[in-house]
């Protein structure tokens, strides 16, 4: 008699909880929709590559490949090398943050340090508090631990204190369910918005009251076109545990992002490193530790920030020209997005499908909440990657959509059928 084999579909049930319980990632579903040459990609946080001197990522490559082939193609060590945590301890003074190779490991992007950490410390049911919204690739790494994520909106100001104290009120001090609370101070993903100075002392002030460790991503601050730089919650306090990333500055193909951390958060998460991936690409570190030591990368990123301005202006201007009364939006002073704001009758992802035939993607706003509980009026539109004249269309294709949702609403109040 044959044996019987399983098939993928008959293995359902072998599969974890924690997997069953995990959403797919709104942005990664939109990448198949986003190539087709009909259509403008309002969707991905992509950075313009194309902005990259081709001389000086030769330069790094080269010197990788010519000068240290025996370390670049070898493993290394699980923190990474020590070089290139040197060279990016060195950067990170630029933004008033001094930190210790030895307080330093480096991750496969930042999207892998926010696995680790939430390997290292989230329990099912534990506490975690974030923004509302919050970037949607940090609810999806959490969501494999099972925590009880608590969303604090946010204004043009950054995280509400006055929520954060109610809800803290809530848990109560020394709650041992209580892990940490998740920012991104600078330009949020999704919403665009900045802390202010006397909110991230507010914050800190409130870790420590209360127990919970703070953990500051911060990928876009080195992205502002106006204003003037804001500090780092990690330079206001070593307790904070601080995400970086090369991706918006050089290259989110060279998967090289660090976690700077005290180091008794560091040796925890070198033990998550040791038996999830070894040890993060030793020929990405050589490349990232040769551009930024032997390459003008400080040149390279104000024609990012001068290029990225021009379409944050231009997205600002459409949406100021194009977009219904009815809509609101944040005006961020850096960063990659902008988060728009509809009537509450009407739901961004039921509308996705129109936008497409108008040839127009954006990411529906409960995609960054836990469990799609909230946002349904509400889309991320990103700036970063198209043209100035195909962010106008793009505006201008979705505010035809939008039009359409809201005549009908009236239509369904004229006839007295709402």
């Amino acid at each position: 008699m044959p044996t019987a084999h399983l098939t993928f579909d008959q293995t359902g049930d072998k599969v974890a909880q924690r997997v069953k319980n995990m959403r797919s990632s709104a942005v990664r579903d939109l990448f198949a929709a986003a190539v087709r040459p009909d259509i403008i990609s309002l969707s991905g946080g992509m950075p313009d590559v194309s902005l990259l001197p081709q001389s000086a990522v030769r330069k790094a490559v080269r010197a990788a490949v010519d000068s240290q082939r025996a370390v670049a193609l070898q493993y290394g060590g699980t923190l990474g090398r020590l070089e290139t945590r040197q060279v990016l301890c060195d950067t990170m003074r630029d933004i008033g943050v001094r930190v210790k190779p030895e307080n330093m490991l480096l991750t496969s992007g930042a999207q892998q340090a926010l696995d680790i950490i939430a390997k290292a410390f989230i329990d099912p049911g534990d506490i975690i508090l974030a923004e509302g919204p919050t970037y949607l690739g940090a609810l999806q790494a959490f969501s494999a631990y099972e925590p009880d994520v608590r969303c604090i909106d946010f204004d043009e100001c950054g995280m509400r204190m006055d929520l954060l104290e109610e809800e803290l009120e809530h848990i109560g001090k020394g709650n041992p369910r209580l892990k940490f609370c998740y920012v991104i101070p600078n330009f949020q993903n999704p919403g665009g918005v900045t802390m202010t100075p006397e909110r991230r002392k507010r914050l800190l002030e409130l870790s420590h009251e209360y127990g919970f460790m703070v953990v500051e991503d911060d990928p876009y601050g080195r992205l502002r076109y106006d204003g003037g730089h804001q500090i780092p919650l990690k330079a206001l306090d070593d307790e904070v545990v601080y995400l970086g990333t090369i991706s918006k500055v050089f290259a989110p193909g060279l998967r090289t992002g660090w976690v700077a951390a005290p180091k008794g958060v560091i040796d925890k998460l070198n033990l998550i490193m040791q038996g999830s991936a070894l040890c993060t690409s030793s020929f990405d570190q050589v490349v990232v530790e040769h551009y930024f030591t032997d390459t003008p990368w400080q040149r390279t990123l104000q024609k990012f920030v001068k290029t990225y301005g021009v379409r944050r202006d231009a997205m600002l201007a459409a949406l100021e020209e194009y977009f219904p009364p009815e809509a609101s939006w944040t005006h961020p002073e850096g960063g990659f997005f902008v988060w728009v704001t509809l009537p509450e009758y009407v739901d961004t992802g039921s509308m996705l499908g129109a936008a497409l035939d108008a040839g127009v993607t954006y990411v529906p706003g409960d995609s960054f909440y836990p469990n799609a509980s909230r946002g349904k009026n509400c889309m991320r539109i990103n700036f970063s990657y198209e043209s100035p004249e195909n962010i106008t269309e793009a505006i201008r294709r979705l505010a035809g959509v939008i039009e359409e949702r809201l005549e009908l609403y009236r239509v369904f109040i004229e006839a007295g059928a709402i």
